[in-house]
């Protein structure tokens, strides 16, 4: 050995007694944890084993309007409805396609020794759907000597795709209504240009004068003209749409024998090369 002799050094660190314990004995722990963890999960497997999973909830589409339906609804509305005392047999022929061994004759309805009822016009104006492929219309209709009234019709459609009612109709009161609301306040069009162009188009749109409108219509627009001719009186109020791009027209307009509306209209506009065109009046012909 050389003359300077190694001295070898120790160094001594304190440790808990509990962390020496849990570094040694960590890996049995987990261990055992692991195992039980199995045999927890292979018991409650073998005790209740899990069910099949649930099938999605099916969403189901909003029913589709039935026209067919509908009209079946206020058919039957209108003849149930219309009658003459004196002439019961005409009644019970119009009643008897849309009866069944389920309902009385002539669906319950018994006639008064005189008098006579005549539907104006029937017209469906609520629809609800208790269950696939059944229908309670509420039909409004208007009778020459009770007046407005309303009647549910309930009509199922058959496992062959036909008409049936599903039971006997009933008298109802109206769909609920209130009075008419203001629409909220609109900013007022302060264009003098603009104004001057939808007074114009409107003039020619109630007049019914396709040829005098085209000159402020916007290339491609398409715009239905009224069945009745009107003359424009004036102008009361011209304010813009919410959103962007078109006009609320308050106006007076007056037919051919003197009677007057006040009508609002909105009329889609647009500025190209400096100056407002017309794309549309108040309704698209082609939806």
């Amino acid at each position: 050995m050389s003359g300077e002799q190694r001295r070898a050094r120790v160094t001594i660190v304190n440790r808990s007694l509990w962390r020496i314990r849990l570094v040694r004995e960590l890996p049995r722990y987990l261990l055992c944890t692991a195992a039980v963890a199995g045999l927890a999960a292979s018991a409650r497997f073998a005790i209740a084993p899990p069910a099949p999973g649930a099938p999605a909830a099916v969403v189901r589409a909003p029913a589709l309007s039935d026209p067919a339906a509908e009209a079946y609804a206020a058919l039957f509305a209108r003849r149930y409805l219309t009658w003459n005392a004196a002439e019961p047999q005409a009644s019970a022929r119009a009643l008897e396609p849309f009866l069944g061994p389920g309902m009385e004759a002539d669906a319950g309805l018994e006639l008064p020794s005189g008098g006579e009822q005549r539907v104006e016009w029937a017209e469906v104006v609520q629809a609800r759907t208790p269950a696939p492929g059944e229908y309670v219309y509420t039909v409004a209709t208007q009778t020459d000597t009770a007046g407005l009234l309303y009647l549910t019709v309930s009509v199922l459609r058959t496992a062959d795709g036909g008409l049936a009612l599903a039971g006997y109709p009933a008298f109802v009161g109206a769909p609920a209504a209130g009075p008419a609301q203001a629409a909220a306040r609109l900013r007022e069009v302060t264009d003098p240009a603009l104004a001057t162009v939808v007074q114009r188009a409107l003039r020619n749109y109630l007049a019914a004068s396709q040829s005098e409108l085209a000159a402020d219509l916007a290339s491609g627009a398409r715009v239905s003209l009224p069945g009745m001719s009107l003359s424009l009186q004036s102008m009361q109020r011209l304010d813009w749409a919410p959103g962007a791009g078109s006009v609320v027209a308050t106006v007076q307009a007056q037919d051919g024998r003197g009677v007057r509306y006040t009508l609002a209209y909105e009329l889609d506009v647009a500025r190209e090369q400096g100056r407002w065109e017309v794309s549309a009046v108040q309704m698209d012909p082609d939806a």
